[in-house]
């Protein structure tokens, strides 16, 4: 039986992002200032960030208009289809009715571009037309040199070594588009040598490549620096994604799902499908919205809920995040997009909320689950997007073994043509699992910064 999708009109692409703050059961707490530690103001963040974006970042509006110019650059491909995986139901013999929303068809092929398309828009408008940023596995990279090249900005890209090296067809979509890549740790910036000195050969993190991002816009005053997940504002954009799937599952005849599942690295995407289902959540509505995370990072899963830096030099403002501690360099999984040592502050306050649920899982598995989509909806996913995948096998299998309908939806976040290096040595048995020593994660966490905890008023 053929898969089945479920399309909106472009005029019905959204016309607000939803802003989760407000409709938490508690405030979250705010970023602290690295050297006050008192709450960060707006002037703090303006030496590197946009006026519209920190005024998201900082806002407590529900809903927030999406500008005219940024509704037209989305609708080069939203809003993205939600389709139905039939053949993987039939396949799995399960009662589930399973969906996904398929952000693949993106032009830099993931979710990332929903972001990348309202940053670079809110740069321009602020006068500045070159971008600093990082990347894990290049999709966020791809997506900024392709927003930066819409809106005729220069885009510099620092990207982690370890995937620099394993995608480099990443690194040429991203030249393509005019963005310059620079491996990292790079001898580019003082971060960079200062992790060169102390590791030389280290495969690098995401941790490390914002340190560099961050220092370049710093210390050049005619650019801004732009972070692809983790910010309030980032996830806020990323809302379009589950606001239009709301819409599709109604065209589809269909109700709330019992399940929505999305990988969680830095946490945009997750947030992206999972927080506005939040309304559904606190009503009552017996929703699980749960982030798929891999056992070589586990954040959410065995990390600490407290405030650290999001970079490994400690330039950023402290966050109260699940963190496995800024020093922390995860294995090279594939995943790369995965490997960040904190979790969006909003996506961690969710799981201290109550409201979310998380999980980790071995990579292998995962290759398997994506071996599986790929045969039966015809996608061959990113690495990333593997770790929903499997997830949603897992409660289809469970909905077969317990004999009940269930529904089932989960973000399908990127398309792995990219990464077939990756599939290569999944298929000769080259790849491994990876799970840390609890001694290991301790000695990463020694570090946290001592920052008192603030209460929001």
């Amino acid at each position: 039986m053929e898969s089945l999708r479920f399309l909106l009109p472009e005029r019905e692409l959204p016309q607000r992002w939803y802003n989760a703050v407000p409709d938490f059961p508690k405030p979250p707490a705010p970023p602290l200032h690295p050297g006050t530690l008192q709450p960060i103001k707006p002037a703090d963040l303006a030496p590197i960030f946009a006026k519209g974006l920190i005024d998201q970042e900082l806002s407590t509006e529900r809903w927030i208009e999406i500008p005219d110019d940024v509704r037209r650059a989305l609708a080069l491909w939203r809003p993205t289809p939600l389709v139905r995986a039939r053949r993987l139901e039939e396949r799995l013999g399960t009662p589930a009715r399973i969906y996904y929303k398929n952000e693949s068809v993106s032009p830099a092929g993931s979710h990332k571009v929903n972001s990348s398309i309202p940053q670079a828009y809110f740069n321009r408008l602020d006068g500045i037309l070159r971008l600093t940023t990082e990347t894990g596995a290049g999709q966020w990279g791809s997506a900024l040199a392709f927003a930066s090249c819409h809106f005729g900005m220069d885009c510099t890209v620092y990207m982690v070594r370890v995937s620099h090296d394993q995608k480099p067809h990443r690194r040429l979509m991203m030249q393509a588009w005019g963005g310059k890549v620079f491996a990292s740790p790079s001898d580019r910036t003082g971060a960079g040598r200062a992790v060169l000195r102390e590791m030389p050969g280290t495969p690098g993190s995401l941790g490390i490549a914002i340190s560099e991002a961050v220092e370049e816009a710093a210390k050049n005053p005619d650019r801004n620096y732009t972070l692809g997940s983790v910010l309030n504002h980032v996830l806020l954009h990323q809302t379009v994604i589950g606001l239009e799937a709301k819409e599709q599952l109604k065209l589809a005849g269909e109700r709330v799902p019992d399940v929505v599942l999305a990988c969680c690295g830095g946490g945009c995407n997750f947030a992206g499908i999972a927080f506005p289902f939040f309304s559904e959540k606190l009503a009552g509505t017996p929703i699980r919205l749960v982030a798929v995370e891999p056992t070589a990072c586990p954040t959410l899963t065995r990390g600490r809920f407290t405030y650290d830096f999001g970079d490994t030099a400690k330039l950023t403002p402290l966050l109260k995040m699940h963190t496995l501690g800024h020093g922390f360099i995860p294995p090279g999984i594939h995943a790369g997009g995965l490997r960040y040592h904190g979790v969006a502050p909003l996506v961690s306050h969710a799981l201290d909320c109550g409201l979310i649920e998380a999980i980790a899982v071995p990579q292998i598995a995962c290759f398997e689950s994506a071996v599986l989509f790929a045969q039966t909806e015809g996608i061959i996913p990113a690495p990333e997007s593997s770790h929903a995948i499997h997830a949603a096998v897992a409660e289809a299998l469970r909905a077969k073994e317990e004999r009940r309908e269930r529904l089932i939806l989960f973000n399908l976040s990127g398309h792995g043509h990219f990464d077939m290096a990756s599939y290569q040595r999944f298929f000769d048995g080259e790849l491994e699992d990876y799970a840390h020593p609890a001694g290991e994660i301790e000695r990463a966490l020694r570090d946290l910064p001592l920052a008192r905890v603030v209460t929001p008023r």
